[in-house]
């Protein structure tokens, strides 16, 4: 597939869209250890909030990206886990983007921080 095909396929554009919410890719990560209930998943993750999350699941459902199971217990008990589909993301483009944070954030921040200040 070449770039020309790239930019007409609206399966790039879906894939990107995976980045666009900035919690769905966090709750992702959050889940990459394994099987969470949703207020481990709202501590593990800090600073999101109940509506946020909410959301973020939601669209991480409807993509095929997690699962969410119910226990049949009293209280119930729901979970939510990576589906292969999500756990081959994790461990592909998002590990890839997390090596290239670490190596470039810094380089990253400062040309952001740069730039808005030269806007001032």
């Amino acid at each position: 597939m070449d770039r020309d095909e790239l930019l007409a396929d609206c399966r790039v554009r879906a894939a990107t869209d995976l980045f666009v919410h900035t919690w769905d890719p966090v709750v992702l990560a959050a889940l990459a250890a394994g099987p969470r209930r949703r207020r481990d998943l709202r501590l593990a993750i800090g600073g999101i909030r109940d509506k946020v999350l909410t959301q973020a699941l939601h669209r991480l459902l409807a993509s095929g990206l997690i699962d969410r199971r119910a226990h049949a217990e009293a209280p119930p008990r729901v979970e939510y886990a990576l589906t292969d589909l999500g756990r081959s993301l994790v461990d592909g483009p998002l590990n890839a983007l997390g090596r290239w944070v670490v190596e470039h954030g810094d380089q990253l921040l400062d040309a952001q921080e740069r730039s808005a200040m030269t806007r001032v």
